[in-house]
């Protein structure tokens, strides 16, 4: 009974953690991050459909290999994880969020892939500062930002929206949020959506 309300309370105070921020950020660190300012929320028209396949794609990770969306297909859900610029406040806030949320992941069955329009040496160098991740980030840089262009999320200056996608396992888009570029997106919205897949 005990180990029910354990495991009843541990989504809520894990949802909680992740509500604040990530990580506190070394000195160092912080000394290396670079404020853009207060940017225009949303600025492109996004291409893709929920309900509709989306796609396909092949990008570098930092880790060396190239992942496609498609090797995916018929095995895991998949969620993409836009984000505007390495070295920046929020987007180094949001994806170590994601290192708390990974049980959420896991139980609904999903990887998620990080994007950005960053080079993999500054994607590499990024990343590892802010500690280790657990999912693949990839580089759109070359040709630039062609993935985001594709799904509709590439900035007129070159970077792209702040975005999560939701894909089912059959390569079918089931959630698109394009968020504002100066907040993190709630994570509970992306948990609700992700449920919804079993």
């Amino acid at each position: 009974m005990i180990q029910n309300i354990i495991r009843r309370f541990i989504p809520i105070i894990a949802l909680a953690l992740i509500s604040v921020p990530a990580f506190a950020l070394s000195d160092a660190y912080k000394n290396n991050i670079y404020n853009p300012g207060e940017l225009k929320p949303v600025d492109s028209t996004l291409k893709v459909k929920v309900g509709e396949p989306v796609p396909d794609f092949t990008l570098p990770a930092i880790s060396g290999e190239k992942i496609s969306l498609s090797q995916f297909k018929g095995k895991k859900n998949v969620v993409l994880s836009f984000v505007p610029a390495a070295w920046t406040p929020v987007c180094s806030d949001q994806w170590p969020g994601y290192n708390l949320a990974r049980s959420f992941f896991e139980e609904n069955d999903a990887i998620l892939l990080g994007i950005t329009v960053d080079s993999i040496p500054t994607l590499y160098a990024w990343t590892n500062q802010m500690g280790k991740l657990w999912f693949p980030v990839l580089s759109d840089f070359w040709p630039h930002g062609e993935v985001a262009g594709i799904y509709g999320i590439l900035r007129p200056e070159g970077v792209t929206e702040r975005a999560l996608f939701v894909i089912d396992k059959e390569g079918i888009l089931r959630y698109a949020n394009v968020a504002d570029i100066n907040k993190r997106p709630e994570l509970g919205a992306l948990v609700k959506e992700m449920k919804k897949l079993k």
